[in-house]
């Protein structure tokens, strides 16, 4: 069985074709930063309107790369949320055409869900239960795990998600958009020991987090200083620190409170290499183990969303004409797969 996945949640239009057998066969992907760079942010409208162009000539190339014929296609994927409402509708609408054109079955995936069973598609196997750090530019979440399409949720950012927040505090330092990744690069060349950032809610019974006030702390500290390209480095480098810092310490607290030995970490922000070494050294010493998907299929990708459409369709392989999306979809909605 072959599945055809669409995301088109943000900015970015993913295509990709999962064969239950092979695996994953092609994962293609188009981002926009060319389209809202000059605005230092995403436009929500801008973001459709690019996905209206690029979805449908991105899976013919991923049927003719592939060498697929479309009669060997089994169903279609779709992200119908958490996300723009406006760019969910795009890929949602023409993966309902194709669906009815193709006679073949639909299935609506959470965007949330794809990531955080990403790392699935790894070799290295994951068995439930476990603890997943989500981390985006929408989000900010501890997960449990229980089996696919069951999650509790342990706890969330307050306010701003990471992404978020190194997004803005990018845009503080006036680097480049996507925020994050730039501002990553420029921690690199960061001092230690010159800035010491709060770290809001380490010392919190709970596992939420909150990055408001850090973003505001930081806001107030760039305005006192002198843009030149060491005090930015090591304004980066702290700032990046602390955020790691913040994820560490909830990530561990999390693994003490269920008394769970596997974290997964998922989403944009998961493709820090700082991060990932952090969280790594932390699960050593509790006696636990990692698991994280490579880089290029941390972003939102058509990967992720091909792989959960498998799992689903196999449960379930009946579908609707009707058009399903949520912005705010929550993982807590979705069903279990028995």
């Amino acid at each position: 069985m072959r599945v055809l996945g669409i995301e088109t949640s943000c900015d970015d239009t993913g295509i990709a074709i999962y064969d239950d057998r092979l695996g994953l066969m092609i994962n293609l992907l188009c981002n926009q930063f060319n389209v809202h760079s000059k605005y230092g942010g995403i436009v929500p409208e801008l973001a459709a309107r690019s996905h209206m162009n690029k979805t449908v000539p991105l899976i013919e190339r991923a049927l003719m790369q592939s060498g697929c014929d479309v009669k060997s296609i089994s169903a279609i994927a779709y992200t119908a949320g958490p996300g723009l409402i406006g760019s969910l509708l795009i890929g949602a609408s023409i993966g309902h055409a194709l669906s009815f054109s193709w006679n073949i079955p639909i299935i609506p995936i959470n965007h949330m869900e794809g990531h955080l069973l990403s790392p699935m598609l790894e070799e290295k196997k994951i068995e439930f239960p476990f603890i997943a750090l989500l981390v985006s530019g929408g989000h900010t979440q501890l997960i449990q795990a229980c089996k696919i399409g069951s999650y509790n949720l342990l706890g969330e950012s307050l306010d701003d998600s990471v992404g978020d927040a190194f997004d803005k505090t990018a845009k503080l330092l006036g680097l480049s958009y996507p925020g994050g990744p730039s501002l990553s690069k420029m921690a690199k060349y960061g001092t230690p020991g010159r800035f010491k950032f709060p770290r809001p809610m380490i010392k919190s019974l709970d596992l939420n987090f909150s990055f408001s006030g850090l973003k505001t702390y930081v806001s107030n500290l760039i305005s006192k200083q002198k843009k030149d390209f060491q005090t930015c480095a090591d304004i980066a480098y702290e700032f990046e620190s602390a955020v790691i810092d913040i994820l560490v310490i909830k990530c561990k607290k999390a693994l003490k409170t269920t008394g769970l030995k596997r974290i997964v970490l998922a989403g944009g922000v998961s493709a820090n290499d700082s991060l990932r070494e952090k969280i790594k050294q932390m699960a050593i010493r509790c006696k636990s183990q990692v698991f994280y998907v490579k880089p290029e299929l941390c972003t939102d990708n058509g990967a992720m969303i091909a792989y959960v459409g498998m799992l689903r369709f196999k449960e379930r392989k009946s579908s609707t004409l009707n058009i399903f999306v949520n912005p705010n979809w929550l993982l807590s909605d979705l069903k279990s797969i028995k």
